[in-house]
Protein backbone atom coordinates (compact mmCIF):
# COMPACT_ATOMS: atom_id res chain seq x y z
CA UNK A 1 0.00 0.00 0.00
CA UNK A 2 2.86 2.39 0.89
CA UNK A 3 4.66 1.53 -2.33
CA UNK A 4 1.46 2.10 -4.31
CA UNK A 5 0.98 5.54 -2.72
CA UNK A 6 4.59 6.45 -3.41
CA UNK A 7 4.22 5.32 -7.00
CA UNK A 8 1.12 7.46 -7.47
CA UNK A 9 2.87 10.46 -5.94
CA UNK A 10 5.90 9.96 -8.19
CA UNK A 11 3.64 9.64 -11.24
CA UNK A 12 1.85 12.87 -10.32
CA UNK A 13 5.18 14.63 -9.87
CA UNK A 14 6.42 13.39 -13.23
CA UNK A 15 3.22 14.51 -14.97
CA UNK A 16 3.44 17.97 -13.38
CA UNK A 17 6.86 18.40 -14.97
CA UNK A 18 5.48 17.71 -18.46
CA UNK A 19 3.77 20.31 -20.63
CA UNK A 20 0.00 19.87 -20.71
CA UNK A 21 -1.15 20.12 -24.30
CA UNK A 22 -4.75 21.00 -23.38
CA UNK A 23 -3.45 24.41 -22.27
CA UNK A 24 -2.11 25.30 -25.72
CA UNK A 25 -3.61 27.03 -28.72
CA UNK A 26 -2.90 25.45 -32.09
CA UNK A 27 -0.10 27.96 -32.71
CA UNK A 28 1.44 27.20 -29.31
CA UNK A 29 1.11 23.46 -29.90
CA UNK A 30 2.85 23.84 -33.26
CA UNK A 31 5.73 25.72 -31.63
CA UNK A 32 6.02 23.12 -28.86
CA UNK A 33 6.18 20.27 -31.37
CA UNK A 34 8.66 21.92 -33.74
CA UNK A 35 10.91 22.88 -30.84
CA UNK A 36 11.28 19.14 -30.24
CA UNK A 37 12.45 18.67 -33.82
CA UNK A 38 9.17 17.29 -35.17
CA UNK A 39 7.54 18.54 -38.40
CA UNK A 40 4.61 20.96 -38.26
CA UNK A 41 2.11 18.45 -39.62
CA UNK A 42 2.46 16.46 -36.39
CA UNK A 43 0.80 19.35 -34.53
CA UNK A 44 -2.30 19.04 -36.70
CA UNK A 45 -2.47 15.31 -36.04
CA UNK A 46 -2.06 15.76 -32.28
CA UNK A 47 -4.61 18.58 -32.18
CA UNK A 48 -7.17 16.40 -33.93
CA UNK A 49 -6.61 13.52 -31.53
CA UNK A 50 -7.03 15.78 -28.49
CA UNK A 51 -9.91 18.00 -29.59
CA UNK A 52 -11.78 15.86 -32.12
CA UNK A 53 -11.34 12.43 -30.57
CA UNK A 54 -10.75 13.08 -26.87
CA UNK A 55 -7.58 10.98 -26.71
CA UNK A 56 -5.46 11.28 -23.56
CA UNK A 57 -2.77 8.69 -24.33
CA UNK A 58 -0.24 9.22 -27.11
CA UNK A 59 -0.18 5.46 -27.69
CA UNK A 60 -3.75 5.72 -29.06
CA UNK A 61 -2.70 8.14 -31.82
CA UNK A 62 -2.45 5.37 -34.41
CA UNK A 63 -1.59 7.54 -37.42
CA UNK A 64 1.65 8.59 -35.69
CA UNK A 65 4.66 6.27 -35.73
CA UNK A 66 5.37 4.49 -32.44
CA UNK A 67 8.83 6.05 -31.95
CA UNK A 68 7.29 9.52 -32.36
CA UNK A 69 4.55 8.67 -29.85
CA UNK A 70 7.20 7.59 -27.36
CA UNK A 71 9.09 10.82 -27.95
CA UNK A 72 5.96 12.90 -27.37
CA UNK A 73 5.30 11.11 -24.06
CA UNK A 74 8.72 12.21 -22.79
CA UNK A 75 7.82 15.89 -22.93
CA UNK A 76 4.04 16.25 -22.99
CA UNK A 77 0.91 15.11 -21.22
CA UNK A 78 -2.83 15.33 -21.95
CA UNK A 79 -4.79 15.62 -18.72
CA UNK A 80 -8.28 15.96 -17.31
CA UNK A 81 -9.25 17.31 -13.87
CA UNK A 82 -9.80 14.56 -11.32
CA UNK A 83 -13.33 14.02 -10.03
CA UNK A 84 -13.70 14.19 -6.25
CA UNK A 85 -17.42 13.60 -6.38
CA UNK A 86 -20.13 13.11 -9.00
CA UNK A 87 -23.80 13.72 -8.25
CA UNK A 88 -26.91 13.30 -10.33
CA UNK A 89 -30.13 15.16 -9.58
CA UNK A 90 -33.59 13.66 -9.83
CA UNK A 91 -34.11 15.93 -12.87
CA UNK A 92 -31.07 14.52 -14.68
CA UNK A 93 -28.69 17.37 -13.88
CA UNK A 94 -25.10 16.24 -13.32
CA UNK A 95 -22.63 17.97 -11.03
CA UNK A 96 -18.93 17.21 -10.77
CA UNK A 97 -16.73 18.41 -7.95
CA UNK A 98 -13.40 18.52 -9.76
CA UNK A 99 -10.03 18.40 -8.05
CA UNK A 100 -7.20 20.33 -9.64
CA UNK A 101 -3.49 19.49 -9.61
CA UNK A 102 -2.82 21.67 -6.55
CA UNK A 103 -5.68 20.12 -4.58
CA UNK A 104 -8.09 23.04 -5.05
CA UNK A 105 -11.63 22.26 -6.15
CA UNK A 106 -14.31 23.75 -8.37
CA UNK A 107 -17.67 22.57 -9.67
CA UNK A 108 -19.12 21.96 -13.11
CA UNK A 109 -22.78 21.30 -13.93
CA UNK A 110 -24.42 19.69 -16.96
CA UNK A 111 -28.09 20.50 -17.52
CA UNK A 112 -29.94 18.30 -20.02
CA UNK A 113 -32.99 19.72 -21.79
CA UNK A 114 -35.18 18.48 -24.63
CA UNK A 115 -33.58 20.67 -27.29
CA UNK A 116 -30.09 21.16 -25.87
CA UNK A 117 -27.54 20.21 -23.26
CA UNK A 118 -25.86 23.04 -21.38
CA UNK A 119 -22.60 22.82 -19.49
CA UNK A 120 -22.12 25.44 -16.77
CA UNK A 121 -18.40 25.90 -16.14
CA UNK A 122 -16.37 27.74 -13.52
CA UNK A 123 -13.65 30.29 -14.19
CA UNK A 124 -12.23 30.73 -10.69
CA UNK A 125 -11.80 28.77 -7.47
CA UNK A 126 -14.10 30.71 -5.17
CA UNK A 127 -15.31 34.21 -5.93
CA UNK A 128 -14.35 37.76 -5.09
CA UNK A 129 -17.66 39.53 -5.73
CA UNK A 130 -19.50 38.85 -2.43
CA UNK A 131 -22.98 39.25 -3.95
CA UNK A 132 -25.23 39.18 -0.91
CA UNK A 133 -27.80 36.71 -2.31
CA UNK A 134 -25.23 34.23 -3.66
CA UNK A 135 -23.87 31.40 -1.52
CA UNK A 136 -20.88 30.96 -3.84
CA UNK A 137 -20.01 34.59 -3.15
CA UNK A 138 -19.59 33.87 0.56
CA UNK A 139 -16.48 31.85 -0.27
CA UNK A 140 -13.15 33.60 -0.62
CA UNK A 141 -11.38 33.79 -3.95
CA UNK A 142 -8.48 31.33 -4.05
CA UNK A 143 -7.21 31.75 -7.61
CA UNK A 144 -8.05 31.92 -11.28
CA UNK A 145 -8.48 28.72 -13.24
CA UNK A 146 -5.90 28.12 -15.95
CA UNK A 147 -6.66 27.52 -19.64
CA UNK A 148 -6.35 23.75 -19.31
CA UNK A 149 -8.53 23.73 -16.17
CA UNK A 150 -11.27 25.63 -17.98
CA UNK A 151 -11.05 23.44 -21.08
CA UNK A 152 -10.72 20.37 -18.88
CA UNK A 153 -14.24 20.83 -17.53
CA UNK A 154 -15.60 20.54 -21.07
CA UNK A 155 -13.38 17.57 -21.93
CA UNK A 156 -14.43 15.81 -18.73
CA UNK A 157 -18.13 16.28 -19.51
CA UNK A 158 -17.67 15.06 -23.08
CA UNK A 159 -15.87 11.97 -21.79
CA UNK A 160 -18.73 11.05 -19.49
CA UNK A 161 -21.46 11.87 -22.00
CA UNK A 162 -19.76 9.82 -24.73
CA UNK A 163 -19.48 12.78 -27.08
CA UNK A 164 -16.43 11.71 -29.09
CA UNK A 165 -15.72 12.29 -31.89
CA UNK A 166 -16.68 15.90 -31.35
CA UNK A 167 -18.31 16.29 -34.77
CA UNK A 168 -21.05 13.84 -33.83
CA UNK A 169 -24.33 15.49 -35.03
CA UNK A 170 -26.26 13.90 -32.14
CA UNK A 171 -23.97 15.49 -29.54
CA UNK A 172 -25.82 16.18 -26.31
CA UNK A 173 -23.47 18.90 -25.08
CA UNK A 174 -24.52 21.78 -27.33
CA UNK A 175 -24.13 24.92 -25.20
CA UNK A 176 -21.64 26.36 -22.73
CA UNK A 177 -22.38 29.00 -20.12
CA UNK A 178 -19.70 30.70 -18.04
CA UNK A 179 -21.99 30.96 -15.05
CA UNK A 180 -20.23 28.73 -12.54
CA UNK A 181 -17.91 29.77 -9.75
CA UNK A 182 -16.15 33.09 -10.19
CA UNK A 183 -16.33 36.20 -12.37
CA UNK A 184 -15.14 35.29 -15.91
CA UNK A 185 -14.06 38.83 -16.77
CA UNK A 186 -11.71 38.90 -13.76
CA UNK A 187 -9.95 35.96 -15.47
CA UNK A 188 -10.46 37.23 -18.98
CA UNK A 189 -7.18 36.17 -20.61
CA UNK A 190 -7.48 32.52 -19.58
CA UNK A 191 -11.21 32.42 -20.34
CA UNK A 192 -10.66 33.93 -23.77
CA UNK A 193 -7.86 31.52 -24.69
CA UNK A 194 -9.93 28.55 -23.51
CA UNK A 195 -13.02 29.63 -25.47
CA UNK A 196 -10.96 30.17 -28.65
CA UNK A 197 -9.74 26.58 -28.34
CA UNK A 198 -13.27 25.26 -27.77
CA UNK A 199 -14.65 27.31 -30.69
CA UNK A 200 -11.98 26.10 -33.12
CA UNK A 201 -13.53 24.50 -36.18
CA UNK A 202 -10.79 21.87 -36.14
CA UNK A 203 -11.67 20.82 -32.61
CA UNK A 204 -14.79 20.67 -30.47
CA UNK A 205 -16.25 23.45 -32.63
CA UNK A 206 -18.90 24.88 -30.34
CA UNK A 207 -20.10 28.06 -32.03
CA UNK A 208 -19.78 31.46 -30.35
CA UNK A 209 -23.57 31.66 -30.70
CA UNK A 210 -23.83 28.72 -28.29
CA UNK A 211 -21.49 30.14 -25.65
CA UNK A 212 -22.74 32.65 -23.08
CA UNK A 213 -20.50 34.60 -20.74
CA UNK A 214 -22.18 35.91 -17.61
CA UNK A 215 -20.67 38.89 -15.83
CA UNK A 216 -21.66 41.00 -12.87
CA UNK A 217 -20.55 44.04 -14.84
CA UNK A 218 -16.79 44.38 -15.23
CA UNK A 219 -17.26 47.25 -17.65
CA UNK A 220 -13.72 47.64 -19.10
CA UNK A 221 -13.66 44.00 -20.28
CA UNK A 222 -17.17 43.85 -21.79
CA UNK A 223 -16.27 45.57 -25.08
CA UNK A 224 -13.05 43.53 -25.33
CA UNK A 225 -15.04 40.33 -24.91
CA UNK A 226 -17.43 41.36 -27.68
CA UNK A 227 -14.67 42.24 -30.13
CA UNK A 228 -12.34 39.31 -29.42
CA UNK A 229 -14.80 36.49 -28.69
CA UNK A 230 -18.22 37.60 -29.90
CA UNK A 231 -19.96 35.20 -27.52
CA UNK A 232 -23.41 35.83 -26.09
CA UNK A 233 -23.51 38.21 -23.16
CA UNK A 234 -25.45 37.81 -19.92
CA UNK A 235 -25.49 40.45 -17.21
CA UNK A 236 -26.06 39.55 -13.57
CA UNK A 237 -28.26 42.61 -12.91
CA UNK A 238 -30.74 41.92 -10.06
CA UNK A 239 -31.56 45.56 -9.28
CA UNK A 240 -32.63 48.70 -11.12
CA UNK A 241 -31.17 51.35 -8.79
CA UNK A 242 -27.58 51.93 -7.74
CA UNK A 243 -28.60 51.95 -4.08
CA UNK A 244 -30.03 48.43 -4.16
CA UNK A 245 -27.49 47.05 -6.60
CA UNK A 246 -24.66 48.29 -4.35
CA UNK A 247 -26.09 45.96 -1.70
CA UNK A 248 -26.86 42.98 -3.91
CA UNK A 249 -23.92 43.21 -6.32
CA UNK A 250 -21.16 45.25 -4.62
CA UNK A 251 -19.08 45.60 -7.79
CA UNK A 252 -21.73 48.18 -8.72
CA UNK A 253 -19.97 50.60 -6.37
CA UNK A 254 -17.12 50.65 -8.88
CA UNK A 255 -19.08 50.32 -12.12
CA UNK A 256 -22.39 52.13 -11.73
CA UNK A 257 -25.54 51.16 -13.58
CA UNK A 258 -25.29 53.94 -16.15
CA UNK A 259 -21.77 52.89 -17.20
CA UNK A 260 -22.81 49.23 -17.28
CA UNK A 261 -25.85 49.95 -19.42
CA UNK A 262 -23.76 52.01 -21.84
CA UNK A 263 -21.24 49.19 -22.17
CA UNK A 264 -23.98 46.67 -22.91
CA UNK A 265 -25.69 49.01 -25.37
CA UNK A 266 -22.44 49.13 -27.35
CA UNK A 267 -21.72 45.40 -27.20
CA UNK A 268 -20.86 44.23 -30.75
CA UNK A 269 -23.37 42.19 -32.77
CA UNK A 270 -26.40 42.76 -30.55
CA UNK A 271 -29.62 42.32 -32.52
CA UNK A 272 -33.06 40.83 -32.10
CA UNK A 273 -31.47 37.54 -33.14
CA UNK A 274 -28.65 37.91 -30.58
CA UNK A 275 -30.00 39.59 -27.48
CA UNK A 276 -28.27 40.29 -24.22
CA UNK A 277 -29.68 38.31 -21.30
CA UNK A 278 -30.37 40.19 -18.08
CA UNK A 279 -30.26 37.81 -15.12
CA UNK A 280 -32.60 38.93 -12.39
CA UNK A 281 -32.93 36.92 -9.18
CA UNK A 282 -36.38 37.37 -7.63
CA UNK A 283 -36.11 38.36 -3.96
CA UNK A 284 -39.33 38.70 -1.99
CA UNK A 285 -40.08 42.30 -1.09
CA UNK A 286 -36.68 43.47 -2.32
CA UNK A 287 -36.73 43.80 -6.11
CA UNK A 288 -39.96 42.16 -7.28
CA UNK A 289 -42.56 44.95 -7.32
CA UNK A 290 -44.43 46.19 -10.42
CA UNK A 291 -42.50 49.44 -10.01
CA UNK A 292 -39.24 47.49 -10.25
CA UNK A 293 -40.45 45.83 -13.44
CA UNK A 294 -41.34 49.19 -15.01
CA UNK A 295 -37.98 50.67 -13.96
CA UNK A 296 -36.22 47.70 -15.53
CA UNK A 297 -38.00 48.29 -18.82
CA UNK A 298 -36.95 51.93 -18.78
CA UNK A 299 -33.36 51.05 -17.86
CA UNK A 300 -32.79 48.70 -20.81
CA UNK A 301 -34.89 50.59 -23.34
CA UNK A 302 -33.57 50.22 -26.87
CA UNK A 303 -31.25 47.30 -26.09
CA UNK A 304 -32.14 43.97 -27.77
CA UNK A 305 -32.80 42.00 -24.60
CA UNK A 306 -34.41 39.14 -22.81
CA UNK A 307 -34.86 39.01 -19.05
CA UNK A 308 -34.15 35.74 -17.27
CA UNK A 309 -36.17 35.75 -14.03
CA UNK A 310 -34.54 33.48 -11.46
CA UNK A 311 -36.47 32.42 -8.35
CA UNK A 312 -34.04 32.81 -5.46
CA UNK A 313 -32.46 29.53 -4.37
CA UNK A 314 -32.37 29.69 -0.54
CA UNK A 315 -29.33 28.61 1.43
CA UNK A 316 -28.67 28.39 5.19
CA UNK A 317 -28.06 31.80 6.72
CA UNK A 318 -29.37 33.79 3.77
CA UNK A 319 -31.23 37.00 4.62
CA UNK A 320 -33.55 36.71 1.60
CA UNK A 321 -36.66 34.75 0.65
CA UNK A 322 -37.92 33.64 -2.74
CA UNK A 323 -40.54 35.88 -4.35
CA UNK A 324 -44.07 34.50 -4.28
CA UNK A 325 -45.17 32.86 -7.56
CA UNK A 326 -47.88 35.45 -8.18
CA UNK A 327 -45.34 38.27 -7.80
CA UNK A 328 -43.01 36.61 -10.29
CA UNK A 329 -45.87 36.10 -12.74
CA UNK A 330 -46.96 39.75 -12.41
CA UNK A 331 -43.38 40.95 -12.93
CA UNK A 332 -42.95 38.70 -16.00
CA UNK A 333 -46.22 39.87 -17.50
CA UNK A 334 -45.22 43.54 -17.26
CA UNK A 335 -41.87 42.90 -18.89
CA UNK A 336 -43.35 40.70 -21.61
CA UNK A 337 -46.00 43.31 -22.45
CA UNK A 338 -43.16 45.77 -23.08
CA UNK A 339 -41.77 43.40 -25.72
CA UNK A 340 -39.05 41.61 -23.77
CA UNK A 341 -39.09 37.80 -23.47
CA UNK A 342 -39.07 37.05 -19.76
CA UNK A 343 -38.79 33.32 -19.09
CA UNK A 344 -38.84 32.22 -15.47
CA UNK A 345 -35.91 29.89 -14.94
CA UNK A 346 -36.92 26.54 -13.55
CA UNK A 347 -34.42 25.61 -10.82
CA UNK A 348 -32.37 22.60 -11.92
CA UNK A 349 -30.34 20.35 -9.68
CA UNK A 350 -31.40 22.08 -6.46
CA UNK A 351 -31.48 18.72 -4.65
CA UNK A 352 -27.71 18.41 -5.22
CA UNK A 353 -26.98 22.13 -4.68
CA UNK A 354 -26.30 22.64 -8.39
CA UNK A 355 -28.71 25.54 -8.84
CA UNK A 356 -27.78 29.16 -9.50
CA UNK A 357 -25.68 30.62 -6.66
CA UNK A 358 -25.15 27.31 -4.86
CA UNK A 359 -22.00 25.95 -6.47
CA UNK A 360 -19.34 24.47 -4.21
CA UNK A 361 -21.20 25.45 -1.03
CA UNK A 362 -21.88 21.79 -0.22
CA UNK A 363 -18.28 20.74 -0.76
CA UNK A 364 -17.05 23.56 1.46
CA UNK A 365 -19.29 22.37 4.29
CA UNK A 366 -18.00 18.82 3.83
CA UNK A 367 -14.39 19.99 4.02
CA UNK A 368 -15.18 21.98 7.18
CA UNK A 369 -16.67 18.85 8.81
CA UNK A 370 -13.63 16.83 7.81
CA UNK A 371 -11.33 19.36 9.51
CA UNK A 372 -13.41 19.46 12.70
Amino acid sequence: MIQSSLARAENTKQQSELQNLTALSFAELTNAVTERGLPKFRAKQIWSWIWRHGVTDFQDMNNIAKPVRAELAKYFVITRPAVSRRQQSSDGTLKWLIRLADGQEAETVYIPEEDRGTLCISSQVGCTLTCSFCHTGTQRLVRNLTVDEICGQILLAMDELGEWPSGNPSRRLTNIVLMGMGEPLFNYNNVAEAMKIIMSGDGIAISKRRITLSTSGIVPEIARCGVELGVNLAISLHAVTDTLRNELVPINKKYKLNTLIDAVRNYPSLSNARRVTWEYVMLDGVNDSPEDAKALIKLISGIPSKINLIPFNPWPGSQYNTSKPDKIERFAAIVLKAGYPSPVRTPRGSDILAACGQLKSDSVRLRARERA
